[in-house]
């Protein structure tokens, strides 16, 4: 058993600059937003037919400028399929990654990684943050990611405490722009711990 955490914790690492950093493993509500996050995705792929991909931790994404990430959640369409190698990973640019903040790498995700993905292509970045419960999405627009929208989860005892102009600006569900019609809801990403 020890041999094996061992063999999985060698292999659990990302290169960024040529240089190899280890990858924290997830906590529960970091894996629950993400399973929250990837069944809903693959649904509204499922249900309108489109032969898309929604991949989760621990899947190896080697970028064009040699750079290799494992992304919380990778979503590649039917028209970038190429990029995947099914023995193993993914070599190119998914068309969307989502990256789930931990105290550990947030500042990672939110400086580095971001400026990798954009320079890279990838056309929607979230961040995701389990612990204020709220989504940042980024969308590539003339290669520069645009910060597109804020989001965040209230309970509904926070609604009520809200004044009615406050209450104009809440947004309930996150656009999904690289799949039209999708549209996620807040309290399904963030349904865990309440």
């Amino acid at each position: 058993m020890i041999n094996e955490r061992l063999e999985y914790m060698r292999d659990n690492y990302e290169i960024l600059g040529g240089v190899k950093i280890m990858a924290p493993a997830p906590n529960i509500g970091h894996n629950v937003t993400l399973v929250s996050l990837a069944s809903i995705i693959e649904y509204h792929m499922l249900k309108n037919d489109i032969t898309g991909y929604v991949c989760t931790d621990n899947i190896d994404v080697h970028l064009p400028d040699g750079t290799l990430f494992k992304p919380d959640l990778t979503v590649i369409l039917p028209k970038n399929k190429d990029i995947i190698n099914w023995g193993g990973a993914i070599h190119g640019v998914p068309d969307m990654v989502v990256e789930v903040l931990s105290k550990s790498t947030k500042h990672r995700d939110r400086t580095l990684k971001k400026d990798i993905y954009e320079a890279n292509g990838v056309k929607e970045y979230w961040i995701t943050d389990p612990f204020m419960k709220c989504v940042e999405v980024y969308i590539l627009t003339d290669g520069k990611f645009e910060l597109t929208g804020e989001y965040q989860h209230y309970t509904p005892y926070e609604i009520e405490r809200l004044t009615d102009e406050e209450k104009k600006d809440v947004k309930y569900e996150v656009p999904v722009s690289i799949l039209p019609g999708l549209s996620v809801d807040l309290n399904y990403i963030f349904r865990w711990g309440s």
